[in-house]
């Protein structure tokens, strides 16, 4: 497995381009399969998790064209899909156990062509994350669900029909899938309690593109007038607002000043509160955020992750290697995930003063410096925070099994070492 060498100490100074959305951009990619004409997505990030989808939906019969082209002069993907001759509905182990997000494609097959079979998710090893809401709700609008070998078997051979369901949690990814599920179902579905996340927004844009008749936008309740057949439509990739607060972390952490091209500041309204608390000075514009923590003193703050629009689990790791340097004493609290504290052993190893208490709670003493250790990643967050701990310490460090990090951050390497830092990655094949 490669790895990436970092010898911290250089603040970070310079442009950082946003790329597009990986939450946003894998039920988007699923969206296409509702229709048999042409779905083109733009802004779309090369990444593993893409990759790894794309061949996924090539494997059930999906048609795939892909464009290098250039957003506001920075490189960017343009996907085509079509999905006019699907000849498979078996999402296997060998496919879904590298990407959790394969279960987007339960909705839309099912709702199209009546019939899906999905291997347990797998993903990142933060907590328990069954897909039991997905299921049921599925159940209220008519499917046969039966688990059965490790495998999903979904049936509705006389089509999903309009219900009143209510998530008995705000999941982003229940709430796609059941958005796309009830585009072609017949009737009238309502959902209370679903997620309101910009992703969902993005995806309902889409949906409505193709013809759907979506109300609710931008709110917990989503009402779905299904429509007998959807067509094509194009659209582009909202910006990634968890590696917009990644980066902004990074100029915090280094005492540098980034701007943050193609970001959306309203998507990251708590955290960049959060950072203006801890002491860094924020400039919001309508596509960009400037980032400035040059001779701040960064003093510690606390966090408490919730559902959108509160304080973002996705940033919550990036958050505590900021305060393993901040002055004072910082509390969070992990409301989402009841394993995603898995980073705070390796952050310790750097000479982080960190404590948990339960399941849910950290207290984190800020420390004079961090020091360069060689250091494991555990999950995709969790693998940047430790990338922004290494930004900051004195000495090398070695960041191992960054697979993760190529999941859900497009050229991370590359964008860093454009405003200063001094990274580089370690090829399996150089060691």
């Amino acid at each position: 497995m490669d790895k990436i060498k970092i010898i911290g100490g250089n603040p970070l100074f310079g442009k950082i381009y946003i790329s597009g959305a990986k939450n946003a951009a894998l039920p988007l990619v699923c969206a296409s399969l509702l229709t048999d004409e042409a779905v083109t997505l733009k802004n779309v990030p090369q990444l593993s998790d893409i990759s790894f989808l794309n061949k996924l939906l090539l494997f059930l019969g999906m048609n795939i064209d892909e464009k290098h082209e250039n957003l506001d002069t920075y490189p960017s993907m343009t996907y085509t899909y079509r999905a006019n001759a699907i000849s498979n509905l078996i999402a296997p182990y060998d496919f879904v156990r590298k990407m959790r997000a394969s279960y987007y494609v339960l909705g839309p097959l099912l709702a199209r062509f009546k019939h899906a079979e999905l291997s347990l998710p797998g993903g990142c090893a933060i907590g328990a994350r069954p897909i039991d809401i997905h299921l049921s709700s599925l159940e209220q609008m008519g499917a046969s669900i039966e688990i059965k070998n490790g495998y999903v078997i979904a049936d509705a051979p006389q089509g999903l029909k309009g219900a009143h369901i209510i998530f008995s949690k705000a999941s982003v990814g229940a709430t796609c899938n059941i958005l796309m599920a009830a585009t072609l179902a017949e009737g009238v579905t309502k959902i209370e309690n679903a997620a309101k996340e910009p992703e969902i927004a993005n995806l309902i844009d889409l949906l409505n593109a193709m013809g759907a008749k979506i109300e609710g936008r931008d709110t917990s309740v989503l009402t779905v007038y299904g429509v007998n057949k959807l067509h094509g439509a194009q659209l582009s990739v909202i910006p990634d607002r968890i590696e917009a607060g990644s980066y902004a972390i990074a100029a915090a952490i280094t005492h540098g000043k980034l701007e943050l091209i193609n970001a959306n500041p309203d998507f990251l309204q708590q955290p960049l509160r959060v950072l203006e608390k801890m002491g860094v000075e924020i400039q919001e514009f309508e596509n960009s955020i400037i980032v400035n923590a040059v001779g701040k003193n960064i003093i510690g703050d606390d966090i408490y992750t919730d559902y959108y629009p509160g304080f973002p689990t996705d940033l919550q790791a990036q958050f505590m290697a900021l305060m393993t340097v901040a002055d004072g004493a910082s509390l969070v609290t992990e409301s989402i995930w009841e394993n995603r504290f898995m980073h705070v052993p390796e952050l310790c190893r750097m000479g982080a003063n960190i404590n948990i208490h339960g399941h849910a709670s950290a207290i984190v003493r800020g420390v004079k410096k961090l020091s360069g250790a060689p250091v494991m990643a555990t999950d995709l967050r969790a693998s940047f925070a430790l990338i922004l701990a290494g930004l900051a310490a004195e000495g090398e460090t070695i960041v191992n099994r960054v697979y993760h990090l190529d999941r859900g951050y497009e050229c991370l390497e590359e964008k860093l070492r454009a405003v200063g830092a001094n990274i580089e990655r370690i090829k399996e094949s150089d060691y």
